[in-house]
């Protein structure tokens, strides 16, 4: 029953909360509700109930309370009542922003400035959504990304100078990055690695186009070809971009430049494969003071030390799987020898596969010159030649032609010799004894797996940054180095998004260096049963981005005129995965 008084005034919702213990002593909490308005009376505060609301549903009490606070309502489903007029995707790109700023994104790239805040979009758009520059103009109107960055309405021309103007910064970017994670190392070893890939390109104009060895295997495409600098978790540090002819040694004397007079860090070691850091790219580097490597050798020189009882025998193996050798070729260097079993196993297979596999290629000219189809010396040598080295195996045969006969027979001894050294490989390196344990230099060696995880991530995975449609070399470097700084923020997010996706959130201590990795346990019974631990389901990284672009806002027209913009309700994935990268989930980017 509401009971009503004379008094006239300003009222206001109260809420009062009591309880009791019963006999049983068991608490019981009550809650009243009452219209009060509040008075002042000899100096002081007194109330007066204006009605008993504690017989209202909960949602006319919420509604008299929202009326008293100024809101207007209006029936739900009435025409003309508040309308959506806006849904955009939001979540994944303000997740991805909210890394970019936490890592310092904005002040990295440079002062602010429209060209910042396109190039801020051009690489958290690669990482949402990779595309071509023209496919991501177009789709920046239909994102809050577009909106809030104020680059919904740019022109391509105003994209390409964004893409001038970061790589005019370049040199300055890669500095602090080099600052952040190569100088502050601990230890008296500091290590880099690096690391060259390739990429195909479209249409002929462009001058760093070129055909040469191609590792994404695009045969007889243009290609330009580009060296990664990496911290040794793999964390992106600098890019150089190469035409796509350049060796693998001659790109690694631009990493050691880069880390002389560009970053001017001494006491650095560079990590690199045996193709990269060859014998005379070491004498090279032996000139600089300060600068040292690691790499491994190659198959001849291991081949060399295990001959006429050389240093390297199959006793050293015989309990343990690395051993510490030394040779006179080798002087002031530490060579770290390995056995690696499961390795032997797969290139014993491996060469047995591609053995087989050339001889069902020559068959065809074998049957052909029994049969007398196929005679003198020179077809038959020339049908023998366009087979024989398809699978490099030719080393490994003996090929005797006359005018009307084929022989090909297995050279074993050799076969035998090569699979003699089956898993084995040695690391050669500049560090002093006592810098580093050889276990250690092992790890540093295969530390090269996260530049190729990179590579994967850049270049398919993730980033998808080939086929590349730019014909200027300026463009073209420009694109790369957009493609590495979102390659940067990717290596952060899967790292924090870790437990949400089929990341190992906790890699195993390698207890043995040699062995191959492994991953947690955890791990296996996220990627076997595609659930956590609390049975929530397990996500890509990719497919993690998509469920959180779900997360919309929406732009809501009020009858009275006003407009607001509200998120929808986030969902528990969503909201862990802002928790894991440390931000709140934010209405607007920026």
């Amino acid at each position: 029953m509401l009971t009503m008084v004379s008094r006239t005034g300003a009222v206001h919702v109260a809420r009062i909360r009591s309880s009791h213990v019963d006999k049983a002593g068991q608490r019981h909490q009550y809650e009243s509700v009452y219209l009060r308005r509040s008075y002042r009376q000899d100096g002081k505060v007194k109330h007066e109930q204006v009605a008993n609301l504690s017989a209202l549903p909960e949602a006319a009490i919420t509604a008299v309370e929202a009326i008293l606070a100024g809101t207007e309502l209006v029936p739900a489903g009435q025409p003309g009542a508040m309308q959506i007029t806006r849904t955009l995707p939001h979540g994944a790109a303000a997740a991805v922003w909210a890394q970019a700023k936490t890592l310092g994104f904005p002040a990295l790239l440079g002062p602010p400035g429209r060209s910042r805040d396109l190039a801020l979009a051009l690489i958290i758009s690669r990482v949402l959504h990779p595309a071509t520059k023209l496919a991501t103009l177009g789709g920046w109107p239909d994102t809050t990304l577009g909106g809030d960055l104020g680059v919904a309405g740019a022109s391509t021309d105003e994209v390409y100078a964004a893409m001038d103007w970061l790589l005019g910064r370049q040199d300055s970017i890669e500095a602090k990055l080099a600052a952040r994670h190569l100088r502050t190392q601990a230890g008296p070893a500091r290590l880099a690695l690096f690391d060259l890939s390739s990429s195909w390109m479209t249409g002929s104009h462009c001058p760093l186009a070129a055909r040469g060895y191609s590792r994404d295997g695009k045969k007889g495409l243009p290609q330009i070809e580009y060296g990664l600098l990496t911290d040794p978790a793999g964390r992106p540090v600098a890019v150089r971009v190469f035409p796509g002819n350049t060796a693998d040694p001659s790109a690694f004397i631009t990493a050691v430049d880069l880390v002389r007079t560009k970053f001017r860090l001494t006491d650095m070691v560079l990590v690199g494969d045996r193709g990269m850091i060859t014998a005379a790219r070491i004498e090279a580097v032996k000139k600089l003071p300060g600068l040292g490597w690691l790499t491994c050798l190659r198959a001849p020189a291991i081949a060399a030390l295990a001959a006429d009882q050389g240093p390297l025998q199959m006793s050293l193996f015989d309990t343990h799987n690395l051993a510490e050798i030394s040779h006179p070729d080798y002087p002031g260097e530490r060579l770290i020898a390995c056995h690696n079993p499961v390795l032997a196993e797969e290139r014993a297979r491996k060469r047995e596969a591609l053995l087989t596999a050339t001889e069902t290629l020559l068959a065809p000219a074998l049957a052909a010159v029994h049969a007398g189809r196929l005679t003198g010396a020179d077809a038959i040598g020339v049908r023998v030649g366009k087979v024989i080295g398809k699978y490099k195996m030719a080393k490994h045969f003996d090929i005797d032609i006359t005018d009307t006969t084929l022989t090909i027979t297995r050279r074993q001894a050799q076969i035998d010799a090569e699979a003699s050294l089956d898993g084995i490989y040695v690391i050669r390196t500049s560090l002093a004894a006592g810098t580093l344990e050889p276990a250690g230099i092992v790890d540093a060696y295969k530390d090269l797996c996260h530049v190729e995880r990179d590579f994967r991530n850049m270049k398919a995975t993730d980033l998808d940054m080939r086929p590349i449609h730019h014909r200027l070399e300026d463009r073209v470097r420009a694109h790369v180095l957009l493609v590495t700084l979102a390659a940067y923020l990717v290596w952060h997010l899967r790292r924090a998004w870790a437990p949400l996706t089929y990341t190992d959130p906790e890699p195993p201590v390698r207890t043995d260096p040699v062995a191959p990795a492994k991953r947690s346990e955890k791990a296996e019974r996220k990627a076997s049963r595609h659930r956590d631990e609390d049975e929530q389901p397990v996500y890509t990284f990719r497919g993690l981005l998509t469920h959180l672009a779900t997360l919309t806002r929406n732009h809501i027209e009020l009858p009275t005129g006003h407009h607001l913009d509200q998120l929808t309700t986030p969902t528990p994935v969503q909201r862990r995965a802002f928790e894991l990268i440390g931000a709140p989930i934010p209405l607007t980017i920026g």
